[in-house]
């Protein structure tokens, strides 16, 4: 038999070191983490600001996030989900809604901080380019764009909250090279076309597309909006409506929804003690007087 060498010994099974739990998991990009939330020395304990953007297949998540020792800060959270007090009711998870949260997100953070009259923003969405200058009193706030996993490819959802932050007030570094409407041939930035992608107008194009071609799909693909008569040519409306009401309200709303009266169990609730002390007495009493029922019986006999 051929000798064959141990690639694995004992050495390197007793050195060997497991990750991080969020890499196992596959969760945390610990390379790109660590260059988002390092300090300089210099700045001593000042926050480094990150906006953290995740997308579920219903939602979409927005974070203003700094890291601490003890865990990560949220200092504010904006969701998709909250659109539906603003009006938008449905696709709630495109471009265009994108930009409605990083609008939201930004409005609450400088609503929170109170520099939200100091620093208005990009008031009118028209796809260009837009960077916050700095005021007389106080510098803009400042955050880092978290993308996590995603793949930061020309067009990605990830741009549309980015823009929607920076056309809020937030100072975000940035390049237009992501955005939607980014040429990579004249490598410039054509404003009409992402202006499209801000207010739905690629999904205002789809609808007429499949509305010509195949009737029946469109029924069922776009019977949300059809159900609350939403259709091509009103969508762009809509949209700049949802923008003025972000603006003119960004608190975070209380849900109306009432708590269940009654939740349904999947166990037998557990008693306590005096609850088990009287049950044992009630089934000591049973037998008790079962048994005294027997020898009854018996001397009848």
């Amino acid at each position: 038999m051929a000798f064959v060498k141990a690639q694995k010994t004992k050495a390197y099974f007793k050195r060997y070191q497991v990750k991080y739990r969020r890499r196992r998991e596959g969760k945390t990009d610990y390379r790109a983490r660590i260059r988002l939330i390092n300090q300089d020395k210099n700045k001593y304990n000042t926050p480094k600001y990150r906006l953290v953007v995740r997308f579920t297949n219903k939602d979409i998540v927005a974070q203003i996030i700094h890291a601490s020792i003890s865990g990560d800060i949220v200092l504010a959270a904006a969701y998709s989900h909250e659109l539906p007090c603003y009006g938008l009711e449905v696709g709630l998870t495109n471009y265009a809604a994108a930009y409605c949260v990083g609008l939201l997100l930004a409005r609450r953070t400088l609503k929170k901080l109170e520099m939200d009259a100091e620093y208005e923003g990009n008031v009118e969405a028209i796809g260009e380019d837009f960077t916050v200058e700095p005021a007389e009193s106080r510098r803009p706030f400042r955050a880092l764009l978290d993308v996590g996993l995603k793949m930061t490819t020309t067009g990605n959802r990830v741009f549309g909250v980015l823009k929607g932050a920076l056309d809020g007030g937030i100072d975000i570094p940035h390049s237009d090279k992501r955005f939607a409407g980014f040429n990579k041939d004249t490598k410039q930035l054509n404003p009409d076309n992402h202006r499209k992608y801000i207010l739905g107008g690629h999904v205002a194009e789809y609808m007429k597309i499949m509305m010509e071609e195949e009737p029946e799909k469109y029924q069922f693909h776009f019977s949300e909006y059809i159900k609350r008569g939403i259709d091509a040519d009103n969508l762009e409306e809509m949209y700049k409506k949802v923008h003025a009401a972000i603006r003119a309200d960004p608190e975070a709303k209380k849900s109306e929804k009432q708590p269940p009266k009654e939740h349904k169990r999947y166990n037998l609730k557990k008693l306590t003690y005096e609850e088990r002390k009287a049950k044992l007495i009630e089934r000591l009493k049973a037998l008790n007087s079962a048994a005294g029922v027997d020898d009854s019986d018996e001397d009848d006999d």
